[in-house]
């Protein structure tokens, strides 16, 4: 097509899905640089100026954008938000230990005199002293040498470092030397602010940016950042946000970022219609994923809630479904059972450590939270109900031009029409 023949107004269209497609890139991945993701920063830099008035406006975070790399400083989220720490790879999330780690690894980083190029065994050492000096306990213990590569390897994945000459697995697992090279202007930036004048841990959690903003911000933050917003959550000046600027918030969270809003009267949801947006696939693959599907399932189905049932012990306008907790090992074990041959056998032969990791996943979603008496299930849990297998036939398949139907495929809505749906 000619440039005289575009129908009107597409240029302007195609900026516009620049721009969104650079934000959502940001969203996902908050640090890019030139060596690891030449395309993306490129796009971020030729919209540089509109994306960092929109991340502000809307959201209140501070789009930091330099030749070589982007960085985009998000706020602490709320207290109420769910947990969701790093997680590199397959590797443990993060614990609070590693976090300090990978702070005392910047500050070791950025220690005056230090060059363009350093050991990793060197880096460790900094480390260890600092650590020992901030009060932190770091032992030499394969574990806490574990977390310590999990920090430093965090660092290596956002392109704050480079590894030149051998690497940090070779190093962790063999001791073998190897050369980091140190990308000295995003150093500055990892950290959601500077390190100067902080003498303890206890200085930086108390210094940290605050999240608090007016309502509108407030709320978006929520739904770009939360898998599922319960409403009973949200404080009444973001409720009576939701409830009448519903239509301008669709539209903002649609133009800027390429989610679609839905509202309950459990909650409301900003899903990504194309998938790619949350760092948290579900349901997906995975002996983890796979048994939380089919718990929220057993579960919905052997109780048979009851139309407005709420969760004794919660709130009083806390909709859910408490299940519990020898109820929910049972379930768990029974699934093991039956699923031996497909799932992981560390899983299998150890159902405690099954069940923490579920429960963590469904937490993690927003689809569940814990009680000492059991396990509530949100309604939001129904969106996710598993489709039975089915195998469709040879002209339907090419038709859609799809494989045969798998299972836990979530619907286009937020509460699909289930059992929980209907009771809640």
């Amino acid at each position: 097509m000619s440039v005289d023949s575009r129908p009107p107004g597409s240029t302007a269209q195609h900026e516009a899905a620049e721009r969104r497609l650079a934000a959502r890139t940001l969203l996902a991945c908050p640090v890019l640089t030139s060596h690891q993701q030449p395309g993306d920063l490129a796009v971020v830099r030729r919209h540089s100026a509109a994306l960092r008035s929109a991340f502000a406006k809307l959201l209140g975070y501070h789009l930091i954008v330099e030749t070589s790399f982007a960085r985009l400083v998000k706020t602490p989220p709320s207290p109420d938000s769910p947990l969701r720490p790093v997680q590199r790879g397959d590797g443990p999330p993060f614990t609070p230990q590693t976090y300090a780690l990978f702070s005392l690894a910047c500050a070791a980083l950025l220690t005056p005199g230090t060059g363009e190029w350093l050991l990793i065994s060197s880096l460790v050492e900094q480390v260890r002293a600092d650590a020992a000096s901030a009060g932190v306990e770091l032992r030499d213990t394969p574990s806490e040498n574990r977390r310590l590569v999990q920090a430093v390897g965090l660092l290596i994945d956002w392109g704050v470092l480079t590894e030149t000459d051998g690497s940090l697995s070779a190093w962790s697992e063999r001791q073998e030397e190897g050369v980091l090279q140190i990308h000295r202007p995003l150093l500055p930036h990892v950290l959601p602010r500077p390190l100067r004048n902080v003498a303890s841990l206890a200085d930086l959690a108390v210094q940290l940016p605050s999240a608090t903003s007016e309502p509108r911000r407030s709320l978006r933050r929520r739904l770009v950042e939360n898998p599922l917003v319960r409403r009973e959550e949200l404080p009444e000046e973001e409720r009576d946000v939701l409830s009448r600027e519903r239509s301008e918030l669709t539209r903002l969270l649609e133009e800027h970022f390429g989610l679609t809003l839905e509202v309950r009267a459990e909650g409301a949801l900003a899903y990504d219609t194309e998938g790619t947006l949350s760092d948290v696939a579900y349901p997906g693959p995975g002996t983890v994923r796979q048994a939380a599907l089919l718990l929220t399932d057993a579960l919905t189905d052997l109780a048979r809630p009851t139309a407005g049932h709420h969760v004794p012990g919660a709130a009083a306008d806390a909709p859910g479904l408490l299940t519990p907790w020898d109820t929910v090992s049972g379930e768990l074990e029974g699934l093991a059972l039956r699923h031996a041959k497909a799932w992981a056998n560390s899983y299998v032969a150890d159902p405690a450590r099954l069940q923490k990791e579920v429960v963590a996943l469904l937490e993690s979603m927003s689809l569940a939270f814990s009680l000492p008496e059991g396990l509530v299930l949100h309604p939001a849990a129904a969106r996710y109900r598993p489709e039975p297998h089915a195998q469709p036939t040879r002209a339907a398949r090419r038709l859609a031009d799809t494989p045969p139907a798998s299972v836990g495929a979530p619907s286009d809505t937020l509460f699909t029409e289930s059992l929980l749906r209907e009771a809640l």
